[in-house]
């Protein structure tokens, strides 16, 4: 008799405790299919954030109000939170991805700067390694070719570099892309598209550089000028230095 109620209180037992795992199972598989918070990964441009994560938060929390702990995961807006992130100038690319125990991971990579276009009567503005022009930072500034000029100043306005003067870019990247350039050459005045001047750390003399084509062999020239009149003229024996006109190197 004693043996048939122990397995009673056996049956019950086990049966109470397969009752309570099967229900925490299935909490924890409903738990899985609903909302439970965001992972923010932002890839860092030179270890500098132009976009930050409580900035990414509180663009979420505006924009998507009803994304909170508990909304089932077919109900994550998963294409417009990608949109609305790449609304946001310094992000290039987004992507949303919904990963285990109901976590929406944002993979956010930056724009990088390599220019910055400054206006003395406006807004200054970034030239991105792929040509867009967007606004600078309040958060951080970047150590960049600086561009001024006229003709500059249009292309702040176009808002692209690429269609409307490719060339200007390629010049860009020569400077920026060269250890020695990038450290002689702080500015570039752009009066036109014709006009371009070039301004150095080291060294009075203004470099005209004519228009942005025939790049290597203008800076070829330039080296020239460095290397060999420079050390028999001076450095303060000329205040003008043009290589606009071809293979020529024009010295006043």
């Amino acid at each position: 008799m004693k043996k048939a109620k122990i397995k009673k209180v056996l049956a019950f037992v086990v049966l109470t405790l397969v009752l309570v795992g099967f229900i925490g199972f299935v909490e924890k598989q409903t738990l899985y299919k609903t909302f439970q918070g965001t992972e923010i990964d932002i890839e860092g441009v030179s270890e500098v954030y132009f976009v930050e994560d409580a900035e990414i938060a509180k663009i979420l929390s505006e924009a998507f109000p009803d994304l909170k702990a508990g909304l089932m995961l077919e109900e994550v807006p998963m294409k417009a939170i990608e949109a609305r992130l790449l609304g946001h100038p310094f992000v290039k690319s987004a992507e949303a991805m919904l990963g285990q125990k109901g976590i929406l991971n944002l993979k956010i990579s930056q724009h990088q700067p390599i220019a910055r276009i400054a206006q003395p009567l406006g807004a200054d503005g970034y030239i991105t390694t792929e040509g867009k022009v967007i606004p600078t930072s309040t958060s951080y500034t970047s150590r960049v070719l600086i561009l001024e000029g006229e003709y500059a100043e249009k292309l702040m306005d176009k808002g692209e570099i690429n269609t409307d003067m490719p060339e200007l870019m390629d010049l860009i990247t020569f400077i920026t892309e060269d250890e020695f350039w990038n450290a002689q050459i702080t500015e570039v005045e752009l009066n036109s598209r014709d006009d371009i001047r070039l301004y150095q750390q080291v060294g009075r003399q203004i470099i005209e550089f004519g228009d942005a084509h025939d790049i290597v062999n203008k800076f070829d020239r330039i080296s020239v000028f460095y290397k060999e009149i420079l050390p028999r003229k001076g450095w303060s024996a000329y205040n003008r230095v043009s290589v606009k006109f071809k293979d020529q190197i024009v010295c006043e």
